[in-house]
């Protein structure tokens, strides 16, 4: 059970990785509007928040957290995990959109 359940939380955290997926050029034109210039003609653009990052990331440290600490109720790893999980998956939200043209 215990295999098992290690086995689960790491597949937990890798099969979100695997999920990007480049977009067609059909696919970016919905995404038009994503880019604008402000007052002072600076680019300016619509960066995500981490929301879904932080949603998936809280989850799955939590369940690889409570695989990892098999001492007692389980609930500081538990703990532990999803907020580890939460930062990471939210810096990776954060950080995979940026622009190449350099967005503020």
């Amino acid at each position: 059970m215990r295999k098992l359940m290690l086995a689960l939380g790491c597949t937990a955290m890798v099969i979100p990785a695997t999920m990007a997926v480049p977009i067609s050029q059909a696919g970016a034109q919905r995404y038009k509007y994503r880019e604008w210039r402000d007052d002072r003609g600076r680019l300016r653009c619509r960066k995500p928040d981490g929301t879904t990052g932080l949603v998936v990331g809280g989850v799955a440290g939590a369940l690889l957290g409570r695989t990892i600490d098999t001492r007692g109720d389980r609930t500081l790893g538990t703990l532990g995990g999803a907020v580890a999980g939460g930062l990471l998956g939210r810096e990776v939200d954060r950080s995979s959109q940026r622009s190449r043209r350099g967005c503020r």
